[in-house]
């Protein structure tokens, strides 16, 4: 996330070289040329923020590169994996924040409005391309049709287009290779047993890559459930116990090798405290009571496990562009030596 970590590398007195997304690669050199103008009314050297742009190699190359003290990447996790085995095997240091498959807790004792409220804007909001999108929801038994009901009837009528228009709720995807994944995800989850509710079409009446959010009921062993799908896919899971046994909900919401944003709905208190102690949620992000998806950048953004350990944000994420010295001056006249030591020279 440029705006980020840029800005906390200069706070730092680093200098940046930025490789944006090759999807991208215009957006990129737009936002430099708003920097360089600031820099330049400001009297700073052009060369503190630097692009470049390119496909997977210019990131190779920068892994490589040991005049790159530390590498910052936000991907997927198998970009993750190779940047943080290159920048390990030179010593360097890497900041990852990867994929999510973030979920959501429905409990019998939720405000169910406000749970179905902030799962849809978690799971369609930004077309499902935010690394906090909702991709699961695991709800109890006792809700679940309601819950179901309820996700049935406002995914109909969701308004899906220009996402600059007031009243739009779901843009397009970013290119043909997303809606692709899309339609990918949506075979494989019903060859593995699950079952299409609602959505999933691609609206080819338009230009662009328009889809219809799809909502799945499936289970969370699947094995397309276990990977994160960049889309508006939103998968819905049973469960009878938040805590007892495998098929519990926080032993099916820990299930999955990701680990970032996670949320409850709970009007009770102990399920809420459960949910955040060391029996609950393993996720870096743990919400009660709001969605997946928010305003993260008041806390240490970033997640555990596959998700890469990074904090993009808060109170110590400044210590990462910083190199740590330890200074000690003796303005003594005698030379105190460890231990006690003396000797005589």
């Amino acid at each position: 996330v440029y705006a980020w970590n840029a800005m906390l590398a200069a706070v730092c007195g680093d200098t940046v070289i930025w490789k944006g997304s090759e999807k991208t690669p215009l957006c990129t050199v737009a936002v430099q040329r708003i920097v360089a103008r600031v820099l330049e009314r400001n009297g700073v050297p052009e060369g503190v923020f630097g692009i470049v742009t390119g496909a997977r190699e210019v990131g190779e190359w920068m892994s490589e590169d040991p005049r790159l003290p530390l590498i910052s990447a936000t991907g997927s996790i198998p970009m993750g994996r190779a940047v943080g085995q290159t920048v390990a095997a030179r010593l360097g240091r890497s900041l990852l924040e990867l994929g999510g498959n973030n979920a959501i807790i429905i409990t019998p004792n939720a405000d169910l409005e406000m749970a179905v409220r902030a799962t849809v804007f978690g799971a369609v909001g930004t077309a499902g391309q935010r690394c906090t999108s909702t991709r699961r929801l695991i709800v109890h038994e006792d809700v679940f049709d309601e819950v179901r009901d309820r996700l049935l009837g406002i995914y109909e009528k969701v308004t899906i287009g220009d996402p600059l228009q007031e009243g739009t709720l779901v843009g397009p995807l970013i290119d043909q290779d997303a809606v692709d994944a899309m339609q990918a995800a949506l075979e494989k989850v019903q060859a593995e047993g699950g079952t299409v509710l609602h959505g999933g079409e691609v609206l080819s009446d338009r230009p662009g890559h328009y889809v219809r959010p799809a909502l799945v009921e499936a289970e969370n062993h699947y094995e397309i459930v276990q990977d994160e799908t960049f889309a508006p896919i939103l998968y819905l899971i049973r469960y009878r116990d938040l805590v007892d046994g495998p098929d519990s909900a926080l032993a099916l919401h820990n299930g999955v090798r990701q680990g970032l944003s996670s949320a409850i709905f709970t009007l009770n208190m102990r399920e809420a405290e459960t949910f955040l102690s060391h029996l609950g949620s393993d996720c870096g992000i743990a919400n009660v009571n709001i969605g997946t998806s928010g305003a993260e950048i008041g806390g240490a953004f970033g997640g555990e496990k596959e998700t890469g350990g990074g904090r993009e944000s808060g109170s110590d994420a400044w210590k990462i562009y910083m190199r740590r010295q330890t200074n000690t001056t003796n303005w003594g006249t005698d030379l105190p030596l460890a231990q006690g030591i003396t000797f005589e020279v």
